[in-house]
Order: structure tokens, then C-alpha cells, then sequence
């Protein structure tokens, strides 16, 4: 298995970055509001053995399916985010933040029946204490999935790829990709997979999935421990109809490239120092879509969306990386 830094040419991948520009990518999946507390800890609770945190200041940022939105929108792509929100004010902040940064909103579907997913990070001197969630995991009701389908119908004609952002908050089904994803590949769109079900075979067919090595043990069943389990437990998954390529992202050991007539490849972490790897998976799969819709080869885009997420994990909280940073990133190999 292939393990030079070196995998492709930089030159190349710095050219694609400039093809960038006014990309057109859906991206369907769980919008999520994520909201951060900082503060300070110099004190127990004397009502329980817990930190008392002093807060400093909130922030708040598109996650999930969102945070996808805004890295594509960030390195100069025009993201669709298809998806739902609740009629609340988190909802009508998340609609708000779309426009801020220039993104669409016209994909979003109101839902009166549930809340807008949020997800509250306290966090003290650099280090996450808790995390509260506010949600709703029901599945779409059958009229609020038809909405949606109507929406994507609209915006694939003008699409160059379609991005699947799976947090496991209802809003991806087995019906409703049964709905996308066929239209998405009729219609020539590149298409990339972020996955949550165990079973595969409901990302049919797909361009990329990037799973994770939990995710790729459960949906194959084999238990991974070595390169050589997670070589088997991979070509188990790509004998599943309609799975083109398998990205699996390996945390600290970086990502390994599998399918379609490529030999295996490892591709080592490009990360300088971890801060924080929240919404990391969100920058390499909107990384790697972007790449793939602008010239670049599976190999060469998932090189690159490699270097994305080595510069997103040195932020702290949901981060998104710029053209400026991608290119200095390549450079710095």
C-alpha cells in the first residue's frame, strides 16, 4: 500500500483550487446550529463534584450539514443546503447565517413539529467540558420528505456535485436517498457520501463514501484492529453495489483511499497540532467534492481534502479552511 507523502503533484492541486470558484454543490443533510460557551474554571460546585464555569463570551456556528455549506462556501464554492429546520429562532439564526456568508436558502423546509437541532459546547481554557443537545431524531413525516425531494428536483439541474451529510438526526432516510440519489447520478452529478447508516448498500450508487473506521466496522461487520482487517472489511463493503470509491478517514493515522481499479492507498495525516476535530469530517468531505467537480482525480481530491482537515483541526470549535489556507497547506509539504 502506497505511503509517500508525495502522492500527487502540488501544482496540480493548487491549480484545481482556482476552479473552485462558482462551483455549484447541494449539500442534503442535518442542519445543526452549534453554540459555544467560553469560559473559566477556578472553582468545584459545592452542590456537586463539578466545574463551575465562568463564562466569557457565546459564539455560534452553522454545524452539521451546515458546516459543509460553509466550508464549500468558504473556499469559494456556491453551496445548496437542502434540509430542515424548525419554526423557532435557532431555525431563523441558521437561515440568517446561510445569508451572511452567501449561500442559498432556498432548500430549507420548515418543520412546526420539531426543533432546530442544536448542539451546546461549554468549554474551559481550551478544553470541552460538556455538550447538551437539543433535537428531534424522528424521521421526516412523508408529506415534510416530498417537500424536500421537490426542493432537490429544482436544484440538481444546475448542480456540479451532490454532497449526502448523514448526522443521524432523521433527516436521511432510506426513502429519501432512494429519491436523490438515483436522479443525482442520471443527471452526472458526482456524488459524495458522509455515512451513518450500517448498511451500505442505501448509498447506491455513490462516487465517494468517507466513513470512519467505526463507521466501516460496523457497516462490514469485522472487527478492525490492523491495516489487514481494514483491508478486508473494505473490499467487503466495495463488493456492495454502486460504491465507486471508499475514503476512510483514520483520525491521527490520516485517511486511506479504496475502489474502483486503485490500489490501496495510505495518505498520512498532514496535521501540525489537534485543537479540536469538530467538524473536521465536514471540511474532507466538502473538500473532496469540490475537488472532484474542478479536475482533480479521486486520489488527487482526496489528497487535498487531506491537507483541509490537517488545517481544520488546528482551530478550535466548527471551523472552516479558505482557499489561501489550502494553498498554503500544499506548499508547507
Amino acid at each position: 500500500m502506497a505511503t509517500d507523502r508525495r502522492l500527487c503533484d502540488p501544482e496540480i492541486l493548487i491549480q484545481a483550487i482556482r476552479r473552485f470558484a462558482g462551483k455549484r454543490v447541494l449539500v442534503l443533510g442535518d442542519l445543526i446550529l452549534d453554540r459555544f460557551i467560553w469560559g473559566s474554571v477556578s472553582r468545584i460546585c459545592p452542590e456537586a463534584p463539578v466545574p463551575v464555569v465562568e463564562i466569557n463570551t457565546e459564539s455560534t456556528r452553522l454545524g452539521g450539514a451546515a458546516n459543509v455549506a460553509a466550508n464549500i462556501r468558504s473556499l469559494g464554492g456556491l453551496p445548496v443546503p437542502i434540509g430542515v429546520v424548525g419554526d423557532d429562532i435557532e431555525g431563523r439564526t441558521l437561515r440568517t447565517m446561510f445569508r451572511s456568508i452567501g449561500s442559498a436558502t432556498g432548500g430549507l423546509v420548515v418543520d412546526k413539529s420539531r426543533p432546530t437541532s442544536v448542539k451546546t459546547r461549554i468549554i474551559a481554557h481550551h478544553q470541552q467540558v460538556c455538550r447538551t443537545d437539543r433535537e428531534d431524531r424522528s424521521p421526516l413525516s412523508y408529506a415534510l420528505q416530498m417537500k424536500v425531494v421537490e426542493k432537490f428536483k429544482k436544484a440538481i439541474k444546475t448542480a456540479d456535485a451532490v454532497v449526502i451529510s448523514d448526522y443521524a438526526k432523521g433527516f436521511i432516510s432510506r426513502s429519501l436517498l432512494r429519491q436523490v440519489l438515483p436522479k443525482s447520478a442520471a443527471a452526472g452529478k458526482v456524488i459524495c457520501v458522509d455515512p451513518k447508516m450500517v448498511d451500505f448498500t442505501v448509498y447506491n450508487p455513490a462516487t465517494v463514501v468517507t466513513p470512519n473506521v467505526t463507521e466501516i466496522e460496523q457497516a462490514a461487520g469485522v472487527p478492525i484492529s490492523g491495516t489487514r482487517n481494514l483491508v478486508h472489511a473494505v473490499h467487503k463493503l466495495l463488493r456492495l453495489p454502486g460504491i465507486g470509491h471508499l475514503l476512510v478517514t483514520r483520525g491521527e493515522e490520516g485517511m486511506a483511499l479504496f475502489g474502483d481499479g486503485l490500489r490501496p492507498t495510505y495518505i498520512p495525516t498532514v496535521a501540525r497540532e489537534v485543537f479540536d476535530v469538530t467538524g473536521a469530517g465536514d471540511t474532507v468531505i466538502s473538500t473532496l467534492a469540490l475537488g472532484l467537480v474542478s479536475g482533480l482525480s479521486v486520489l488527487e481530491a482526496a489528497v487535498l481534502s487531506n491537507i483541509a482537515a490537517g488545517i481544520v483541526v488546528g482551530k478550535l470549535g466548527t471551523a472552516s479552511v479558505s482557499t489561501d489556507e489550502l494553498r498554503e497547506g500544499i506548499r508547507n509539504l
